[in-house]
């Protein structure tokens, strides 16, 4: 397993994180627990989850993931071998509504109140990567395209503001560090210039989407990235599995976009016909479509870690191996000339 720094941290992370949204809904806790198991024997030491798992979010299973790893912390008591990232969800209607009653905005008061029933649910005393799940303001995320300013901006809490909150709890111990989600290369600036101009916590992590069917992190925010040393936490690097191709010509059976047919983000025409031809790529060079993807992700320069997940042992163990493939320069320049003709089917 390679390891990089996270951002300007001493921190040092596994390029493989293990991502658990799956864990009480898709897996039983059980199944959760021999999931984290594998990935630490494994040499992964980078856990990602979020208050708002498992995933689709409803009342039910909220938190019920960060409980999930907690209840493995405590037994297998780890807890300093793991680097724990977790999430706090934003304002989104009501979809979200069952998180604190809808108020999920980014100030000191509630900051405090979400890290707290997480770091209750976690079993643990701090959380080494808080991150703001997707950003307070209106704008371009979850695969939304065409900007457009919102009526009520004037009701948005302050950057500096939700900076100073984040401070707080940094300096009483309970997190290490703060990263973004979701973001854009606007609100990653604005955040790393009032922290450097203020003495404020500085991101150290972007969890944004990346993968052969959505390259867009390039355009932007990859730069900063290089420039201000924040790494990208690549979430979704097999579009939802379909970069698998095991949804071409066929819904298999309990699938995640079998059951949720509304996560159609990377299933629309042009991402399907992407696929097919990613998919044959991989299989003529004699590839698993699978890790030609991951690979693909994990040989860019600008990222910190490969957020994978897994609702079987089988995918699991798939997926970690594909930290030890490389892609050469062939199979490179093949995908390059599929990401030309078909560039970015599904943002």
């Amino acid at each position: 397993m390679q390891y990089n720094t996270l951002g300007n941290t001493d921190l040092s992370v596994s390029r493989i994180c293990l991502g658990t949204m799956t864990f009480g809904e898709q897996n039983t806790q059980a199944e959760g627990h021999q999931q984290l198991d594998y990935a630490v024997s494994q040499g992964i030491n980078f856990i990602d989850t979020a208050e708002l798992y498992a995933i689709p979010p409803c009342a039910e299973t909220y938190g019920v993931t960060e409980e999930i790893i907690g209840h493995w912390l405590q037994k297998r008591g780890r807890r300093d071998d793991i680097i724990l990232a977790s999430k706090m969800a934003g304002p989104g209607g009501d979809w979200v509504s069952h998180i604190r009653g809808g108020g999920t905005r980014f100030n000191g008061t509630t900051i405090e109140t979400a890290v707290d029933a997480s770091l209750k649910r976690l079993k643990t005393d701090y959380i080494d990567l808080y991150q703001l799940h997707w950003p307070e303001r209106n704008t371009n995320y979850f695969g939304r395209l065409g900007y457009q300013q919102a009526a009520d901006e004037q009701k948005l809490t302050p950057i500096i503001d939700t900076l100073r909150g984040l401070k707080k709890q940094v300096q009483a111990g309970k997190i290490r560090h703060i990263g973004l989600s979701n973001e854009t290369p606007w609100g990653i600036m604005q955040f790393i210039t009032l922290a450097k101009s203020m003495d404020l916590p500085l991101v150290v992590s972007v969890q944004n989407p990346y993968s052969l069917l959505n390259r867009t992190y390039e355009i932007g925010c990859a730069e900063i990235s290089h420039r201000e040393n924040v790494g990208l936490l690549a979430y979704s690097p097999l579009g939802f599995g379909v970069l698998t191709g095991k949804y071409l010509d066929q819904q298999p059976e309990n699938a995640r976009l079998t059951r949720w047919r509304n996560y159609s983000r990377y299933s629309n025409p042009q991402a399907i016909e992407a696929t097919r031809r990613y998919v044959e790529l991989a299989r003529r060079f004699q590839l698993d479509p699978a890790q030609m993807a991951l690979a693909f992700v994990n040989s860019r320069p600008f990222l910190t870690a490969n957020i994978i997940g897994a609702t079987s042992m089988e995918q699991l163990r798939n997926n970690i191996a594909s930290e030890k493939l490389i892609l050469t320069e062939e199979i490179l320049s093949e995908i390059e000339l599929i990401h030309q003709s078909i560039p970015n089917p599904a943002p």
